[in-house]
């Protein structure tokens, strides 16, 4: 890039922010990519070098980061661009010199409506305890989810809420409940730990930002079982798929107790998609919602979990629907000019 033609991280995030896309990539060879509404387009200016890309990751990343960057190849974290939005910042080494990925965190927060959730989800945040498991693959929506339903908990209830995330994305103030919202890395060391120490913390809500490993998988239910509801994601489709994820995470000598435990902790599985619109830009969530009754609970402890795509078509008073069902919905909705039904966009 030539010394005439230098850009700025602040001119990056500001065409970000200007343009609403939801990712900026930054990439030697490339000039700056930006995600909007699900395709990657290039910005007009200059490919970058090496020395670029070094120039501008060091424009926005402590020196401690850049250490581990250093150590490790790479480094999450998040930050704030003034008043104008927030970013989930990862930073990586390939072939030797550095990359980013920075996502636009939405500075406003959906309803469950706009999203597109049935009035039955809501009724599920009011649960003295269990666990809600919201899936589906990166980028999916997964994070802005789950924090629309702590702004709920936090708005309606009064409760202590923990957040456990890595990074932490979303900041929520106190409402009618207290919320404390920890960073892994920055406020404690894993998740398993954050866990571990929220259940000494009085918490009614505990966030887990994703269940990485068996030990966090271990905590979260132990944690659903005693007494609190728990939230957390994990990167599974479908509401079979998520409970055989976590079954075979732990050993086959344990399989049968976390089966039982499942059965009687989840309360509810949330698989979502995002896609692009084909009548206007923008992108619409489809989902799959699981929400647990008798009859899931034994197909859970009798390791007949394939048999729960059939409880959830005929589910549909308790708030269940199918991905394919769904689909559908959103399909005639769009077919029929009724916009309503697909308001999630970003």
């Amino acid at each position: 890039m030539s010394d005439n033609a230098v850009i700025g991280m602040n001119d990056l995030l500001q065409l970000v922010v200007d343009e609403g896309a939801s990712d900026l990539h930054i990439a030697v060879g490339l000039p700056p990519m930006l995600r909007l509404h699900g395709r990657l387009q290039p910005i007009e200016c200059p490919i970058l070098t090496a020395e670029d890309t070094e120039r501008l990751m060091k424009s926005i990343t402590s020196e401690a980061y850049q250490q581990k960057v250093r150590e490790i190849g790479g480094m999450d974290f998040g930050f704030s661009f003034g008043e104008a939005a927030r970013f989930r910042v990862s930073v990586l080494k390939a072939k030797g010199a550095v990359g980013m990925v920075l996502r636009q965190i939405p500075s406003k927060l959906l309803s469950l409506d706009e999203i597109g959730l049935p009035a039955q989800v809501k009724d599920l945040l009011y649960r003295p305890r269990g666990l809600i498991l919201v899936t589906g693959p990166t980028g999916s929506g997964k994070t802005s989810t789950l924090a629309s339903m702590i702004d709920l908990i936090n708005t309606e209830r009064d409760c202590h809420i923990i957040t456990i995330e890595d990074p932490i994305e979303y900041y929520h103030d106190h409402k009618k409940s207290v919320i404390t919202q920890r960073e892994i890395g920055v406020d404690v060391p894993n998740f398993k730990e954050a866990l571990r120490r929220a259940l000494r913390q009085d918490p009614d809500v505990i966030l887990v930002g994703e269940m990485r490993d068996l030990e966090t998988m271990e905590a979260a239910i132990t944690a659903a079982e005693t007494g609190h509801l728990v939230m957390a994601t994990l990167h599974t489709t479908g509401a079979a798929r998520t409970v055989d994820r976590i079954v075979d995470a732990f050993p086959t000598d344990q399989q049968e107790q976390i089966r039982t435990q499942l059965a009687s902790s989840v309360v509810a599985v949330l698989s979502q998609l995002l896609m692009v619109r084909a009548d206007r830009p923008g992108r619409v969530a489809a989902f799959e919602i699981m929400i647990t009754t008798p009859s899931i609970q034994q197909l859970i402890r009798d390791n007949k979990t394939f048999r729960i795509p059939s409880d959830i078509q005929t589910g549909a008073k308790w708030g269940m629907v199918t991905l394919d069902a769904h689909l559908m919905v959103l399909y005639e909705a769009v077919a029929n000019h009724n916009l309503e039904i697909c308001r999630y966009a970003q």
